[in-house]
């Protein structure tokens, strides 16, 4: 492509979200006419609707027009990178993190990461999950030497300073809110899509460290002593078996042979 077309595209797009910086006079000239300001508006419009879209948690929560606010600040800081507007948002958590009016609302930002899983949960690739029998019919010798990895859909995290799955999961589901008492403490989240649609449940400071160690490659038996380091009182059948069960986890569904798994 041309250098001064590219440079002009550039400053063009630029100029959608932040005119006062623009630097290329063809392109000033045009951000005067009054056609420009229409077209900049609908482009806009088009990414606040879509980190609404993104994030029906945190909109419901604060309110369509608190939410329709922030986000048109967090659009002029930072426009989407992706033309597919289903992938525009992965950094809203982050902005929230630090957007002063929100600074009274301390679980917002955790709330918006588990608007993000979702999305990301829906959007990625197909696979199966390792099913209980694979790992049921595998010896002693074998699972010391077993990996499982995350699911390609599997999104969790535990969230130390919130109750931010409960929070969260009330306000993801049609219908009315649940306005019962919340206990404030820290709460883990597990979102998977094993098969068509995404599903979430609370996820235990065990399970999460066990995520996180096969995420990290280890192997069965590293992983389990991972989520005992997490919570010394899990119990680590339980802890393995909600996760396969969650469809979280994924590999071969054959247990290696002790000639496969030989150095």
């Amino acid at each position: 492509m041309n250098s001064s077309l590219a440079a002009f595209q550039e400053d063009f797009a630029k100029a959608l979200f932040a005119p006062a910086d623009v630097v290329d006079p063809r392109v000033r000239q045009l951000t005067v006419q009054p056609a420009f300001a229409v077209y900049r508006n609908t482009v806009m419009k088009a990414c606040i609707d879509a980190l609404e879209a993104n994030f029906p948690a945190v909109a419901r929560l604060v309110g369509t027009e608190w939410f329709r606010a922030a986000a048109a600040v967090h659009v002029a800081t930072e426009p989407p990178s992706d033309g597919r507007l289903l992938h525009y948002g992965d950094s809203f958590a982050d902005f929230l993190q630090h957007f002063e009016p929100a600074a009274e609302l301390g679980y917002l930002p955790d709330v918006a990461r588990l608007d993000v899983f979702w999305r990301q949960a829906h959007a990625a690739p197909d696979a199966s999950p390792i099913h209980p029998s694979a790992i049921a019919r595998c010896t002693q010798e074998q699972l010391v030497r077993l990996h499982v990895a995350p699911h390609p859909a599997a999104r969790w995290a535990w969230f130390s300073d919130s109750p931010a799955y409960t929070i969260w999961s009330r306000n993801r589901q049609d219908g009315p809110v649940d306005d019962s008492e919340i206990v404030w403490r820290g709460e883990g989240a597990l979102l998977t899509r094993p098969h068509d649609a995404v599903a979430w449940q609370y996820a235990s400071r065990a399970d999460c460290a066990f995520m996180d160690a096969c995420a990290a490659g280890l192997a069965l038996p590293d992983a389990a002593e991972r989520a005992l380091v997490a919570d010394p009182e899990a119990d680590l059948s339980a802890v393995l078996a909600g996760l396969l069960r969650a469809g979280a986890l994924m590999g071969d569904d054959t247990p290696p042979t002790d000639a496969e798994s030989a150095p």
